[in-house]
């Protein structure tokens, strides 16, 4: 089994022992590159580099720049959705973002772990597990997502949130680490 194919099925594998998973992330680095230097008023370049690095983008899909990734491919940004400034989604498995989705800024997304202990993890291996973030949510700025997390439809999570465990949907969550503060009802309505 290849280092790719063991990254693929969330198995311990080793990143930089394999060429084609080193060559996944220089052309990355390389598309990511292009796309943060793009003026932000030449939309249609940026959305060519986005559509080329993502696995997928939605319709009227918006990430700000600067963005970082590792493979790019990995991730799908559903229709409606923005990424503001300076998100880090290391997507060594999916990050799946759904529909009308609000990411504040510097969201860092990390799939990867490490082994816990330090002569295994000196020897360069990791495995990553999949992030899932579904329609309908709200992200304040500065939160990070830790490998293997689902945050359910409608959910809002607080500026500066660590998650690391699944968010149910609905549910309004916050702190470091995140945790579910309560429903979020009809009672939280503006009225528009």
């Amino acid at each position: 089994m290849t280092e790719r194919e063991k990254m693929e099925q969330g198995a311990w594998y080793d990143p930089g022992a394999d060429w084609e998973l080193r060559e996944a992330r220089r052309r990355a680095a390389d598309l990511a590159f292009a796309y943060n230097q793009t003026q932000p008023s030449d939309r249609d370049r940026q959305g060519e580099l986005l559509r080329e690095l993502f696995g997928h983008v939605g319709d009227h899909a918006s990430v700000l720049a600067p963005l970082q990734v590792d493979y790019g491919y990995n991730v799908s940004l559903g229709n409606r959705s923005f990424i503001n400034h300076g998100a880090y989604l290391m997507d060594c498995a999916p990050i799946t973002i759904g529909n009308d989705v609000f990411i504040g800024p510097n969201l860092g997304a990390y799939t990867a772990q490490h082994p816990l202990v330090a002569e295994e993890r000196n020897l360069g291996v990791e495995r990553a597990l999949p992030i899932t973030i579904e329609d309908d949510c709200w992200l304040g700025g500065d939160v990070k997502i830790m490998p293997g997390v689902t945050i359910g439809r409608g959910c809002v999570i607080g500026a500066g949130s660590i998650v690391t465990r699944d968010v149910p949907a609905g549910h309004l969550a916050v702190g470091a680490p995140c945790r579910v503060v309560r429903a979020i009802t009809d009672e939280d309505r503006i009225g528009l």
